[in-house]
């Protein structure tokens, strides 16, 4: 008798398969400004081995699902002969989408503007030429999964965006490739959509309340969010952390991404900070204050510096315990 005093939840239908898109694709041939290699610029997007809306492919072609002004859209991304790169696009995005192809490869980044002060750092950039910063030009399809991510092990993050895609998102348009795996490429919801999951598909996926709530109060304002992609970097860390559950870590990971933001730095990381003490000063034991020390001579491209830090591979031994995934049904 009690559940039928229950309030009522309107939940949104779980997606089927779509059928394999068989229209013709859009296609764009681009000719970067230098040097550039796609899975350095692109591998950023990606959120885990088997994310619903990114896959590298072993004949090295690049494969996204967005969900752009446009709608839905699906871009593969591969080199072509002569330096150039090879772009096709499926979907009501895809004109969208090759539009905008060079500044999602960094065509906008300028990689000369750092001035390395640390032998490591000079010795890794000229290592890595094609390291461009890439700008999607969308503030939600980062914050959401970077929101996930919070306190969490990366693990459990992935595997909450990777059921919430295949459940709520979109099946992409265009061709289905066996490599995809069974459940293929998806968009990622629309704000409604993500508005209207109900809370034990929250609990399903491992997400707390907490961070389920910061989803929702994005998603609630997302036009506002989406225009901190126009936005420099000190007005658009301010807008996103308007939201109750956003702060500096939240939204230096998603301007990173969104905005090509080459100065947004992540505060708030537990193992960052050992990682540049390490590299820069051997300390391992650095907190956020002397990372920032450590970075002032990169002011206007830290988050580069810590990009090149990373891919050195000049990283201490892990020490500190990592994060034990939690049951979130004892919270």
């Amino acid at each position: 008798m009690a559940g039928r005093f229950a309030p009522r939840t309107t939940a949104v239908p779980r997606q089927r398969p779509a059928a394999p898109d068989t229209s013709a694709a859009l296609t764009r041939l681009w000719t970067p400004p230098g040097p550039l290699d796609l899975r350095l610029v692109l591998g950023p997007l990606r959120r885990g081995p088997a994310d619903p809306a990114y896959r590298a492919l072993p004949d090295g072609t690049f494969w996204r699902a967005t969900r752009t002004p446009a709608g839905p859209g699906t871009l593969r991304i591969s080199a072509a002969p002569g330096g150039r790169i090879a772009a096709a696009a499926w979907g009501p995005g895809a004109r969208w989408m090759l539009d905008r192809l060079p500044t999602l490869l960094g065509a906008d980044d300028d990689p000369d503007a750092f001035r390395p002060r640390h032998r490591l750092l000079a010795t890794t950039r000229h290592l890595r030429p094609g390291l461009r910063l890439l700008r999607t030009g969308l503030v939600m399809e980062s914050l959401i999964p970077s929101i996930l991510e919070q306190k969490v092990t990366t693990d459990e993050a992935y595997r909450a965006w990777r059921l919430l895609l295949r459940t709520y998102g979109t099946p992409a348009p265009g061709p289905v490739d066996p490599l995809f795996g069974r459940y293929g490429l998806h968009v990622m919801p629309d704000a409604r959509t993500w508005s209207l999951i109900p809370s034990w598909e929250w609990h399903r996926a491992g997400v707390d309340a907490k961070r389920s709530a910061t989803i929702l109060r994005a998603v609630r304002v997302a036009r506002r969010m989406e225009e901190a992609a126009a936005m420099e970097l000190p007005e658009a860390m301010a807008r996103l952390q308007v939201i109750p559950g956003i702060g500096p870590w939240t939204a230096a990971e998603t301007l990173q991404r969104s905005n090509g933001a080459a100065d947004a730095v992540t505060v708030g990381d537990l193992h960052l900070p050992g990682i540049v003490g390490h590299a820069l000063a051997g300390n391992r034991n650095a907190d956020d204050e002397e990372m920032l020390e450590l970075l002032a001579p990169y002011a206007g491209q830290r988050h580069r510096a810590t990009r090149l830090i990373m891919l050195s591979g000049h990283t201490p031994p892990r020490r500190a315990p990592r994060f034990s995934p939690r049951d979130i049904a004892s919270l």
